[in-house]
């Protein structure tokens, strides 16, 4: 969906200063060679696309904190939607949405070089990146496809929800010696997660949504998901307690109903 903060033509061959990713792996550099961060333009301003495209980002986001158990023990992770992606001083594209694992998490945001995704910063590519398709003019599927492999981003998913490109509405690449293969399925082996095409209702819109599942294939609950989850389970034993009290109260009675017969007949229902 959104467009490189610089737009840049990719050279024939890396320039200097080169690529801090070279085949996925950080290349050692010094420091005078490295991008000055007081130099870079790292927030253009310009705003998303449209409410779905705002939605859909989040819907990627934010259940990665709240439902996902997380790659591992000991491991840490960091999703960013619409956040810009930088590998050279005026080199960068901008996923609508990334996922990256084990790199630090935390830092504080005043800082400029923790406001973006500069590769040599995190010495590390992220390990997914999506593109949401608003229109033809985006070139995920040439120049950003040909970018993220060169990175070394290790699965590359495009999701077209209006098939405007007409290659299909979800299709997921995995990166092998520089270039991308396109995958038989949204499974992410290495990192333990898939995407599926959900339909149903977020923040009050009923749409086709691209939701991220376990590698059970079960969908990544949101927050809201989760606490209403939780409710209906209180609701439930609640239900449950209640069901317990009447049970209990009608054995109360029919007891009573037991011993005032008894009674009745001269007998004490304690003696039988």
């Amino acid at each position: 969906m959104s467009s490189p903060i610089e737009t840049v033509v990719p050279p024939a061959a890396p320039s200097a200063p080169p690529s801090p990713v070279q085949n996925g792996v950080p290349a050692v550099a010094p420091p005078e060679v490295l991008p000055n961060l007081d130099e870079i333009v790292i927030e253009d301003g310009l705003p998303v696309d449209s409410i779905f495209a705002e939605k859909q980002q989040r819907l990627l986001t934010e259940p990665l904190y709240s439902g996902w158990t997380g790659p591992g023990p000991g491991r840490t992770f960091q999703a960013f939607a619409n956040v810009g992606l930088f590998y050279g001083q005026s080199n960068s594209l901008s996923p609508d949405v990334m996922l990256a694992l084990d790199i630090p998490t935390g830092g504080d945001l005043a800082l400029r070089k923790n406001r973006s995704y500069f590769i040599w910063e995190r010495l590390k590519p992220p390990d997914v990146a999506i593109e949401l398709v608003s229109d033809r003019r985006g070139r995920e599927e040439d120049f950003k496809l040909h970018q993220y492999a060169l990175l070394g981003v290790s699965y590359y998913v495009i999701f077209d929800p209006l098939d405007r490109l007409h290659h299909g509405i979800l299709r997921c690449f995995a990166s092998r010696a520089g270039t991308y293969e396109p995958l038989p399925e949204a499974r992410f082996a290495r990192i333990g997660l898939g995407l599926v095409l959900w339909e149903g209702e977020f923040e009050g819109y009923h749409a086709r949504w691209l939701r991220w599942c376990d590698d059970q294939g079960q969908i990544i609950p949101t927050g809201q998901e989760l606490a209403d989850q939780e409710s209906q389970r209180a609701e439930q034993e609640r239900q449950r307690a209640e069901q317990e009290r009447q049970r209990a109260e009608q054995e109360r009675k029919r007891v009573e109903q037991l011993e005032a017969k008894l009674r009745s007949l001269g007998i004490d229902p304690h003696q039988v």
